[in-house]
């Protein structure tokens, strides 16, 4: 390779939330930077995409997993982990979102949300690093969190969503400054308005947000997954060696006005 510190040849990567959209393109592009990498979603069946792109990676593997089981979850991580006598790499993408006034928000679907996108990535990280410091070769784990984490979203009424993105990128912080003496860094990624399959739907109920949201940053329009191609590989790889409790926000300026 032109730029070695990009390879991850030999690494073994996990990535939950990948059955299907940013986590699935996400895992794609450690595949093709050498990884072996593992898909773990709630799904019973990842999406084609997942089998299109195994068709090109054998060794690309999916296991069912809820991150709200967590001793499922440890299990998992665990008998990868020992089945490759090491684990490199964490990106943690699974969260659910929920469009809801706050004066609206119920207890249940409030704590349903912090479940999955604070505690899940928790227990996600925690599986991970476990293992990272019980076979020594430190690692690299990547929270995905968002630039609602950061800004509040004109006219996107999710106070829950928001709340547990913020959650994320101090919980980042703080793993990295427990995990550094481990040789584990801990970085997020904060994107702006992604068009995935969710938000597509959301647009034929919400037409006018497709214009009005690529507006709010200075590009000027809504991003692909496959922009976080790149960020991902950058922060599992060496190309990072010296980046940690950091975040990385891919968000088209749109909290930089």
């Amino acid at each position: 390779m032109a730029l070695p510190e990009f390879s991850l040849k030999d690494k073994v990567v996990l990535v939950t939330g990948a059955a299907r959209g940013l986590g699935l393109v996400q895992a794609e592009a450690l595949l093709e930077a050498g990884a072996t990498v593992y898909a773990l979603d709630r799904l019973p069946e990842p999406s084609p995409d997942f089998h299109t792109i195994q068709q090109h990676y054998p060794s690309f593997q999916y296991r069912q997993i809820d991150v709200r089981d967590v001793p499922g979850l440890h299990k998992v991580v665990e008998d990868i982990a020992n089945n490759h006598n090491r684990l490199d790499g964490l990106i943690a993408a699974a969260g659910i979102q929920q469009e809801t006034p706050a004066l609206e928000y119920t207890p249940e679907d409030a704590n349903r949300m912090f479940e999955v996108n604070i505690t899940g990535v928790f227990m996600a990280a925690q599986a991970a690093a476990k293992q990272m410091v019980r076979f020594g070769k430190g690692g690299s784990i990547v929270l995905i969190g968002s630039m609602s984490g950061t800004v509040a979203n004109r006219g996107l009424i999710c106070p829950a969503y928001n709340a547990s993105k913020a959650a994320v990128l101090q919980l980042a912080r703080n793993l990295a400054s427990e995990w550094g003496v481990h040789n584990i860094r801990v970085n997020t990624i904060s994107p702006g308005y992604i068009v995935t399959a969710m938000v597509e739907a959301l647009f034929e109920t919400f037409p006018e947000r497709r214009t009005d949201w690529a507006t709010q940053n200075m590009l000027g329009r809504l991003s692909q997954p496959k922009e976080y191609r790149g960020a991902a590989v950058f922060l599992i790889s060496d190309a990072s060696s010296f980046m940690t409790g950091s975040d990385l926000r891919m968000d088209g300026g749109h909290s930089s006005w």
